[in-house]
């Protein structure tokens, strides 16, 4: 799998967990904006992560 296809896989997870976080603000259910804001994270790392994996291998 190539390093675009990981930042592009990242951005959607990171998108589900948007979604999930405002689904549970509008649903008021603390745990499903708790585990939208962790997706979120998470999707941010991995991004990152291919982000400089992609960086090095162009150096």
């Amino acid at each position: 799998m190539g390093k675009s296809t990981e930042i592009a896989r990242a951005k959607a997870r990171r998108l589900k967990g948007m979604i999930k976080e405002s689904d549970g603000i509008a649903l008021e259910d603390e745990r499903m904006k708790a585990e939208g804001r962790k997706e979120q994270a998470e999707a941010r790392r991995e991004e990152a992560l291919a982000r400089e994996s992609r960086a090095a291998s162009h150096r």
